[in-house]
């Protein structure tokens, strides 16, 4: 499956649990996914049956992705993936005065600095 497929897949994933979730609380969800479907979207009895019909279907068939609107899905827990990561030692230092004198742990002050740099980053590339 190409990254197009995957990425239509996944987004087309989240933007059904994301409304089965809410329900009638976000009505407005179910009328923009409706103003953006060309084709109706078949229902699956499995993931392996919507993973066969996606590596032979065109996305684009089925969702006009220029009416697409960023979302946020703050329902939704993020997945945390465990990493491990070498630092220099002065900086892991640096870092762990930083986070005491913000009063939070340092692993929490890594992941906040992190997404802040990733989210700049992604803003200047836009």
């Amino acid at each position: 499956m190409n990254g197009k497929r995957r990425a239509c897949l996944s987004l087309i994933r989240a933007i059904e649990s994301e409304l089965n979730h809410l329900k009638c609380e976000h009505k407005e969800h179910k009328e923009v996914l409706s103003n953006m479907t060309k084709e109706a979207i078949p229902k699956f009895k499995s993931e392996d049956e919507e993973r066969e019909f996606w590596s032979t279907h065109d996305a684009t068939k089925f969702i006009d992705l220029s009416q697409a609107q960023p979302a946020r899905f703050s329902e939704l827990k993020p997945s945390l993936k465990i990493i491990s990561i070498r630092l220099p030692e002065s900086l892991l230092d640096s870092i762990k005065v930083i986070a005491h004198k913000k009063d939070v742990p340092y692993q929490s002050l890594m992941k906040m600095l992190l997404a802040e740099a990733v989210e700049r980053e992604l803003r200047t590339k836009s």
